[in-house]
């Protein structure tokens, strides 16, 4: 997919509520067994990539660091199901101390009341973490208003033809 049509879906006002909003994202890579792994995990959008951050030693950063290419998927939970569906390539850096963009993610989604408590926690708890940037490089926004998966637009499609 082009860079350009990467964006024009992401610069869409419904993938820019789905990418501010607290849902968490849902990762999907291939571990080093081989076998494809989902995780949900807090993001934040940049505006170039989302940002995610684990622990620095988690299986999942050596698993990305030996094969990049991932998928995300940020839906919600009721219909009309609203469906942001990102491919990319991950890049992964160990940063001391926490990454300020998972404190952004975690901010999107704690009250504002717990957000000291919670922010000290994670600042004693974390003297590294792994700051994994995905560079969508495909996009999908899916609303089932006016947007289907593609294999529903095109049984819409076989019907009409054959009517």
């Amino acid at each position: 997919m082009r860079h350009e049509d990467v964006v024009e879906v992401l610069d869409q006002p419904l993938a820019r509520e789905l990418l501010g909003s607290a849902i968490p994202a849902r990762l999907a890579y291939n571990g080093l067994d081989g076998f494809p792994r989902v995780v949900p995990i807090g993001f934040y959008w940049n505006g170039a990539e989302l940002v995610l951050a684990s622990v620095s030693y988690a299986a999942k950063v050596k698993a990305l660091v030996a094969n990049p290419k991932v998928a995300l998927t940020i839906d919600t939970a009721e219909p009309p199901w609203h469906i942001l569906l990102v491919r990319g390539s991950a890049s992964v850096e160990i940063v001391d101390g926490v990454v300020p963009e998972y404190l952004a993610a975690s901010r999107k989604g704690t009250p504002e009341d717990q957000w000291g408590a919670f922010e000290a926690e994670v600042r004693s708890l974390y003297k590294q973490m792994a700051r994994i940037a995905v560079t969508p490089e495909w996009a999908k926004l899916i609303d089932f208003e006016t947007t289907l998966p593609s294999a529903v637009e095109r049984a819409i499609r076989e019907r009409a033809a054959s009517s």
